[in-house]
């Protein structure tokens, strides 16, 4: 009877050609199996802080639990079992809370406030901000949030508490008229202030575009601008009126004064008048005379 292949292996002889080639291939498979396991494995344990980005690392297990207390420079980093690694923009940034959806999503972001007599109205704001890195572990510590929820929750919370603040100090008349400066400034040193305790920046806080009042409110400020404005037009105009009559008082003054001037001038001294008749007589008497001596004196 003929041997099978494998009878050799059964007996304890060398082992074929098929039989190692088969061996090299589940060697071969079973390590090409390891390392994609292996690396698999390393690209869900980490994590790369991008530039411009700190990270936070927390960890969740051991004696070591919780925010470790020294920020993560941007590189590549291993995340042990139980760590994860948070990022916080640390670059100089601008975010708006907007009526409109931006980049950020499409929820209406508006800041409303009321002013001394409780009228409703809103407005679009800008804050620019920059976190210190060495503070991002405690800000994370403080708040247990990602920057961005940050932005969309207390910070936002700030902003429209301290405008809400400063707004209800004065009327819409002054927001109206040029106050809104004054409040925007105001609300910033809060926020700043606040902020600045917890290692992040604001370096500036303002509108954006008008403020949205009522409508009936905007129509009632058109008028009173209106009215003032023809109140301005009917003064400048009364002004001007007034500026040309004492101009023609002072001339007609002016004029008077010369002639009193120029008649005691002739009075004191009738040769000039005698004069300006003998430079003016054509040369003829006159044909009708009352008897008295011609209106030139000859010598």
């Amino acid at each position: 009877m003929t041997d099978s292949p494998f009878a050799s292996q059964r007996k304890g002889g060398p082992k074929s050609p098929l039989q190692k080639k088969g061996q090299q291939i589940l060697i071969g498979s079973t390590a090409v199996l390891v390392l994609l396991l292996g690396s698999c494995s390393v690209a869900t344990h980490s994590t790369t802080v991008e530039p411009g980005n700190v990270g936070v690392k927390i960890r969740t297990l051991g004696s070591s639990a919780g925010v470790a207390p020294e920020p993560l420079p941007a590189r590549w980093y291993f995340r042990g079992i139980g760590e994860r690694i948070i990022q916080y923009p640390v670059i100089q940034r601008t975010y708006s809370y907007t009526r409109e959806k931006d980049e950020r999503g499409n929820d209406n972001e508006e800041i409303t406030f009321s002013d001394n007599t409780g009228l409703p109205m809103t407005a679009d704001i800008s804050v620019t901000l920059q976190v210190n890195p060495a503070s991002a572990p405690n800000l994370y510590q403080t708040y247990r949030l990602s920057f961005d929820q940050l932005l969309d929750g207390p910070i936002r919370n700030d902003v429209r508490s301290a405008v809400a603040a400063e707004a209800e100090k004065v009327g819409v008349e002054t927001l109206y008229s040029g106050g809104r400066q004054m409040v925007i400034q105001r609300a910033y040193a809060r926020v700043s202030s606040k902020w600045a305790k917890h290692g992040v920046t604001v370096s500036q806080l303002d509108w954006i575009g008008s403020i949205r009042y009522p409508a009936a409110i905007i129509q009632q400020m058109q008028a009173k601008t209106q009215l003032e404005q023809e109140a301005l037009a009917a003064k400048a105009l009364e002004a001007k009126e007034t500026a040309l009559a004492n101009a023609a008082v002072a001339k007609a003054r002016g004029e008077a004064e010369a002639i009193r001037v120029k008649g005691e001038a002739l009075r004191a001294n009738p040769q000039v008048l005698q004069q300006l008749a003998i430079e003016k007589w054509n040369g003829e008497l006159p044909k009708v005379t009352g008897g008295s001596t011609p209106f030139v004196k000859i010598d």
